[in-house]
């Protein structure tokens, strides 16, 4: 199937397996590249060496486009009272977790520049970015280097920036969308707007090709976008419970059992609004919602909290990033779930356009 984005990017299938930091598998990215579609590591909070290693890894196993995924940094200052307040409020999760108490020091990032030197370094053909929009400089570096760049917008007028600084496709990330929300304007109430109402909004005020993102389960979510404007869609729960996963095996049989009421949003891991399965964490500082540091500070007060928790099992403090149609998600192998729904779109477009009046 050739579509704008196909062409665009030089793959045979309108499909982008998203980069799910801390779940995509470069196994999983070779397996969706191989099958047609356009796999990407998910590099947001990999050190450059993993990064790197991850890159050639997918290299060695696949001839065909893929993209890593890296978030934009922001600089967000959160006062001392902020911070002391939270302190106070994970110290008893902590204690209950078996963790001593937290360190007045927080744990040094991944710098963004140099993830995104190794992307340029290893000439990976697609850098996909998230929670902003790059420096000049670096768009002019990638354009140099023939990269193309996949920017995510929440609303119209973030696909209108993105437009602006040469962004060479966009990701429309509708509300059903699982993980953090990629929402980069200062808007004063976080807009959550379905990917049916937002798709040809985006559409019709850009003229770049549009990837539909939130919601996409199968066949009949490509079709739809497809008919909403979308050039391609991009799928993540859809993978959660593939063999190719690099979920935790709770996490994945909490996607094989959640129902489309199961998810909600929430600041309370990261600090960032972002969309996951309920759990007992979310319940908890929903009370606290105004206490919460910014992203991304609340990720690394509570990294440890989440790591000993997968440790030791206890979901209710895990973070499980997931979509509203997580109850659509099968256990099949990433190449299958694409297969199936190439072979789905087919028959509905063409179901669509066969039962349709002839005037």
């Amino acid at each position: 199937m050739q579509t704008a984005f196909t062409q665009l990017i030089g793959v045979s299938l309108p499909i982008v397996q998203a980069g799910m930091a801390g779940v995509t598998t470069p196994e999983m990215v070779v397996a969706a590249a191989n099958s047609g579609a356009l796999g990407t590591i998910g590099g947001g909070y990999l050190s450059p060496d993993a990064l790197r290693q991850q890159i050639r890894h997918v290299k060695s196993r696949t001839n065909n486009p893929f993209a890593v995924n890296l978030f934009i940094p922001k600089a967000n200052a959160s006062d001392a009272t902020d911070l002391k307040q939270m302190r106070e409020i994970l110290a008893p999760i902590r204690t209950r977790l078996g963790l001593d108490a937290m360190s007045d020091a927080a744990p040094e990032p991944p710098r963004f520049e140099d993830q995104l030197q190794v992307v340029l370094e290893e000439g990976v053909p697609v850098f996909s970015f998230t929670f902003g929009v790059p420096a000049p400089a670096v768009m002019d570096a990638c354009k140099q280097q023939g990269i193309l760049t996949l920017g995510t917008a929440t609303t119209v007028e973030e696909a209108l920036e993105l437009e602006r600084v040469g962004t060479s496709a966009i990701v429309v990330q509708g509300a059903e969308a699982g993980g953090h929300r990629g929402t980069f304007l200062p808007y004063v109430r976080e807009p959550l707007i379905g990917s049916f109402a937002l798709i040809p909004q985006v559409a019709d005020a850009v003229s770049l090709p549009v990837i539909a993102a939130g919601g996409v389960m199968d066949g009949r979510g490509l079709a739809a976008a497809l008919a909403l404007g979308a050039a391609a869609v991009q799928m993540g729960t859809a993978f959660l419970a593939s063999p190719e996963s690099g979920a935790h095996p709770l996490y994945q049989e909490r996607v094989k059992q959640a129902i489309e009421t199961d998810t909600d949003v929430t600041k309370a891991y990261s600090g960032k609004l972002a969309r996951g399965i309920r759990t007992k964490w979310m319940e908890q500082l929903a009370t606290y919602h105004a206490s919460i540091p910014p992203y991304p500070i609340q990720h690394y007060m509570t990294q440890e909290i989440r790591k000993r928790a997968a440790e030791l099992g206890m979901t209710d403090y895990m973070s499980m990033w997931a979509g509203q149609g997580v109850r659509l998600a099968t256990e099949h192998f990433v190449a299958d779930i694409i297969s199936d729904v190439m072979q789905q779109a087919q028959r509905v477009i063409h179901g669509l356009s066969s039962n349709w009046p002839t005037a």
